[in-house]
């Protein structure tokens, strides 16, 4: 084991998860089915996301998939198999996966650290969301993302509409519904699905650099960034600079900034102390 390298048990061989350098590596582990979510696999990525987003020795969560694969969304053949199972109750399977919503995609908007996806070969359907769930997305030049869902006569879920709508815009994020084309990497940068594309042989080493450098930084400040700018999708101007002042005040009176300052002044990096103020 690498130093400062600590295996977190997930409880299932399907989700792989180590926090070095203070960033949460949390790995989508079905490569034979694409990363495709499964009965044990999204389970246990619910209990990493709020696991790691809580734990005070992270900084940064990284999401990657295993192989030539990001995520493949659902397990559309497993859809196939459930078919002859009793039907439950309309009402019943609604409440169900809006609670599996917001424990997924929901918690990973709410980590108040950043997030990257880092993203290699497909991600479709929900793996879409989840990556675009993420603050920050690094694709391999082998990156495809497909939303799928009308291809199976689907309409979208874990948040997707707001996802797109919000990233790409209304007329881009109905293209990608509709049609469900796959759109390779260099069109999702362009689109601004992804921030950045880099070959396939340096992404994990390129993503974890990336997320190693958030995760080195001031927390706090971070947190409330994030905070600015999730209240930015739903405040109007002068609403959102009110927060702003708020939270401007706040973090100059906070021992980060203080640090900060004096790392500038001094020519060094600034080394941050990892408790609360």
């Amino acid at each position: 084991m690498a130093k400062g390298r600590i295996e977190v048990d997930t409880g299932t061989g399907e989700l792989l998860c180590e926090i070095r350098d203070r960033v949460a590596l949390i790995t989508l582990n079905r490569p034979e089915a694409r990363n495709a979510l499964s009965d044990h696999l999204t389970p246990a990525l619910r209990r990493m996301i709020k696991q790691c987003g809580d734990d005070p020795n992270v900084g940064a969560l990284l999401i990657a998939g295993a192989g030539a694969a990001f995520c493949a969304g659902g397990d559309v053949k497993g859809m196939g198999n459930n078919s002859t199972k009793v039907e439950a109750a309309f009402e019943d399977r609604v409440a169900d996966l809006r609670a599996r919503q917001r424990t997924l995609t929901g918690a990973l908007m709410a980590v108040r650290k950043p997030t990257i996806a880092a993203i290699s070969g497909p991600a479709a359907g929900a793996g879409i969301a989840l990556a675009l769930a993420c603050d920050i997305r690094i694709a391999g030049e082998s990156a495809i993302m497909s939303t799928g869902y009308a291809r199976i006569g689907l309409t979208g879920d874990y948040g997707i509409a707001w996802l797109l709508t919000r990233l790409v815009g209304t007329s881009r994020a109905r293209e990608l519904m509709f049609l469900s084309e796959r759109i390779d990497a260099r069109r999702c940068e362009a689109w601004g699905l992804v921030n950045r594309v880099v070959p396939d042989a340096d992404l994990r080493d390129s993503a974890f650099a990336l997320a190693s450098s958030l995760a080195e930084g001031p927390a706090i400040a971070l947190a409330h960034i994030k905070d600015n700018l999730d209240h930015a999708l739903k405040a109007d101007f002068l609403e959102s600079m009110d927060q702003e002042a708020e939270y401007m005040v706040r973090s100059s009176r906070t021992e980060e900034h203080k640090e900060a300052v004096r790392a500038f002044i001094d020519k060094r990096k600034p080394a941050f102390a990892r408790t609360a103020d």
